[in-house]
């Protein structure tokens, strides 16, 4: 006879939305240490889940390869049966996950999906209801749970414990001149939520002049190239694509004294390790409900100009041609929320 429950928990991509949901994950975790977790996701994805909880493993799947396509899918299906599964929380509302969930369906097990409220969504984008409509993922997961009778209250702090950072050293050459360390991930998927480069490279300037370590994030190709150009011309600046694996740039991450992100998957990454975010809004704000958990909405910062949000997860191009979302926001501004942020210099690493 079965002694333990098993949860399948469906969320595959993106990595923003997969960091999204480990505050929700990891309350389940903690809060049901009987309950056998098994969470459906890609495999680069799953070494976000840093110091899981013994009770949740993970089933990798392989959308290139054996579980490309229609047949792919069944291979699927057909590897999740030896799993036993007693009931579904779908936390990505995708075809993909809507196949999967119709196949437990079909065999009586309980299925619940997260509603993405997509109604609710189209009113932010009205102009008479902007403003009016702030949403929260992580929330939204959790109630996913609480529909299958399994309830709870994220109370999510840390991927990593203080004593874990405390006697963990920087996975690259620690400063110890005792000046303050700084991420900054200028870099988003869509250009209408990328702060324009000119302004940040006079932020950086700002910030490299007043002796501060500035880590800089981002992906090989065109964007590790505009990264270079600024170490090489800044002497506080290192680049980071291609250094550090996704463990270790966590654990810099949760070193750091503030990071600086767009809406972006290094909000979601810094906000796991409980490190001080100031975030740069465009063409999203954070009433589209992707503000980093447990970050503070002093320290999003977003014009809210009648026109946004204009997307719900941004848009190649600004629908009115003038992007004065972002070009608005002055350098000083961001320089200045960065610093309110900052501890004295002595508390410093």
């Amino acid at each position: 006879m079965k002694e333990k429950k098993t949860i399948l928990i469906i969320r595959t991509s993106a990595l923003g939305d997969v960091a999204m949901c480990i505050p929700a994950v990891y309350s389940l975790a903690e809060d049901y240490p009987d309950l056998e977790i098994k969470v459906l996701t890609q495999p680069f994805f799953a070494r976000l889940f840093v110091n899981a909880p013994a009770n949740i493993s993970f089933i990798l799947t392989d959308w290139k390869g054996k579980h490309r396509g229609v047949r792919g899918i069944f291979r699927l299906l057909k590897e999740l049966r030896r799993y036993h599964i007693d009931c579904v929380a779908d936390l990505h509302n995708v075809l993909r996950s809507w196949i999967i969930d119709a196949y437990f369906l079909l065999k009586g097990t309980p299925v619940r999906i997260v509603n993405k409220e997509r109604r609710r969504r189209k009113e932010l984008l009205c102009s008479e209801n902007k403003g009016n409509r702030q949403q929260n993922y992580v929330l939204r997961y959790a109630d996913v749970f609480c529909k299958l009778q399994l309830p709870i209250v994220p109370d999510f702090t840390s991927l990593l414990s203080l004593e874990e950072l405390n006697n963990t050293c920087l996975p690259i050459a620690q400063p110890n001149d005792g000046n303050c360390l700084i991420g900054i991930a200028p870099f988003a998927r869509y250009q209408t939520k990328t702060y324009p480069l000119p302004l940040m490279e006079k932020v950086i300037g700002y910030l490299n002049d007043k002796g501060y370590h500035l880590f800089l994030f981002g992906s090989q190709g065109k964007e590790l190239n505009v990264l270079k150009t600024w170490e090489q011309k800044y002497k506080s600046c290192i680049a980071l694509p291609g250094l550090l694996t996704i463990r270790e740039e966590l654990s810099l991450i949760g070193h750091l004294d503030v990071m600086l992100t767009m809406d972006s998957a290094n909000m979601h990454l810094a906000s796991l390790v409980h490190t001080p975010v100031v975030s740069v809004w465009g063409s999203t704000t954070p009433a589209c409900g992707f503000l980093g958990w447990g970050q503070s909405e002093e320290n999003a910062i977003c014009l809210h100009l009648p026109c946004q949000p204009c997307s719900i997860s941004g848009r190649k191009k600004c629908p009115l041609q003038h992007f004065s979302c972002m070009t608005s926001i002055s350098p000083e501004e961001i320089c200045n929320r960065i610093e309110i942020n900052l501890p004295s210099k002595n508390e410093c690493i």
